[in-house]
């Protein structure tokens, strides 16, 4: 092999690494955002699942302006979400697929979502008959298709936009 060669192969990042620089680039981004929204709170970086996972937290009683960037159901993180993503590619030239949380936001919902898929579960093999969920975005519908698929069953995401929802159902035979 040549020294060019080998040279090419040390200068080219691990994916990992690639993950940590776009982790590091949204935290800059979001710590900006807090700055000039005048909101307190640590931004905690994670890569994991192959992707790079940032945490807003505050050690503060009241996280109310937290709570804010939660929104209704996650909307307003959601779109947070989105921004930073977006303002990650423009520094990267690639396409992020980063996860934010919000005051361990997440976190609590896919706990709930799991006991509600296994509540779900139970309800199919126990009746045979299929269950509709509400509609759920992209997150929370992987979330209940996860559990589903654990459970030996048939998931399927319907509807449209914010419509969507996934119907469980018992598995052919």
């Amino acid at each position: 092999m040549s020294e060019e060669a080998i040279d090419d192969k040390a200068a080219k990042p691990t994916r990992a690494e690639l993950l940590e620089e776009e982790g590091e680039i949204a935290a800059d981004y979001l710590e900006e955002l807090m700055d000039i929204a005048d909101i307190d709170g640590d931004i905690d970086i994670d890569v994991a699942d192959g992707r790079a996972q940032l945490s807003i937290v505050c050690e503060d009683e009241d996280d109310s302006n937290l709570r804010t960037l939660v929104g209704r159901d996650g909307k307003t993180l959601g779109a947070l979400q989105e921004l930073v993503r977006l303002a990650v590619q423009t520094s990267t030239g690639q396409r992020s697929w980063l996860m934010l949380d919000i005051d361990g936001y997440r976190s609590s919902r896919r706990d709930e979502l799991i006991r509600k898929a296994e509540d779900a579960i139970a309800e199919v093999k126990e009746s045979g008959e299929e269950f509709a969920f509400k509609a759920m975005n992209s997150f929370e519908r992987k979330i209940i298709h996860d559990q589903v698929a654990k459970a030996g069953l048939v998931s399927e995401s319907e509807g449209e936009g914010d419509g969507r929802h996934v119907v469980v159902r018992p598995a052919d035979d």
